[in-house]
């Protein structure tokens, strides 16, 4: 099988700009305009916003805001993002699981997939014997948002559901990060993430069934992080599959 052969057939796995031939020592036209229109509605994502109303009705959340007061402070103060808006309360709540649903950088994917996903991973956790406060619905909000509703809510974890960076190839990508023991000043280091969650990438079965995993050793553990590794066992491959190759 020849290389150029070989190459056609990856992009067959992947949607990855690969293989897309040249002219001379430049890309085809048609390639070239097809990675400035991605590159531009990469872009455009970044300024997307939930619809919070039918998002509120779909989940019977609360809705709050981050310190951020609007899209381009947010985009430029990160921090603010992390923050609650001043007059946020909340009916505490001890012990109890909190999902928080944030638009993130790109919230196209949230408004299409969050309810699904919380319906599916609050039946998890209620089987598991968790008592789940109603979801949170976070605007202008970075992940760290989810340590100051857990905190005011006394939850034992939190996990916020956002939107993830748009990419050239991804503008509906939604991720996930679980914390225990919620409060301000917990890292990155602290949290487990679950990412690519999209119809092109992880499924909403599959990221709910990770998320109930890392929440069970997690509360075996009493801790999210570094410190608990996913060690959830894999899927087998297609090969190994009774019919496979």
């Amino acid at each position: 099988m020849s290389a150029p052969t070989l190459w056609r057939d990856l992009r067959r796995f992947t949607a990855a700009r690969v293989a897309l031939g040249r002219v001379g020592n430049g890309l085809p036209t048609a390639a070239h305009l097809d990675f400035q229109e991605a590159h531009a509605q990469a872009r455009d994502a970044v300024w997307s916003t939930l619809d919070v109303p039918a998002l509120q009705a779909a989940l019977g959340a609360q809705v709050v805001a981050s310190a951020a007061p609007d899209r381009r402070t947010y985009l430029l103060r990160p921090d603010l993002g992390r923050r609650l808006a001043e007059g946020a309360s909340f009916t505490p709540r001890p012990g109890c699981f909190a999902i928080v649903v944030a638009d993130g950088l790109c919230a196209t994917g949230v408004q299409a997939q969050a309810p699904a996903l919380v319906a599916s991973l609050t039946t998890g956790l209620q089987r598991a014997g968790w008592d789940v406060a109603p979801p949170v619905i976070a605007t202008q909000a970075r992940v760290a948002i989810g340590d100051a509703i857990g905190q005011a809510l006394g939850a034992a974890m939190v996990a916020v559901l956002i939107g993830e960076r748009p990419g050239l190839s991804a503008l509906d990508s939604m991720g996930i990060y679980l914390t225990h023991a919620p409060r301000p000043g917990r890292t990155d280091a602290e949290r487990n993430c679950i990412s690519n969650i999209r119809p092109g990438g992880l499924s909403l079965a599959e990221a709910v069934a990770k998320l109930l995993w890392l929440v069970a050793a997690a509360r075996g553990l009493g801790a999210t992080g570094v410190a608990l590794k996913d060690e959830q066992p894999a899927l087998p491959l297609i090969e190994d599959q009774p019919g496979g190759r």
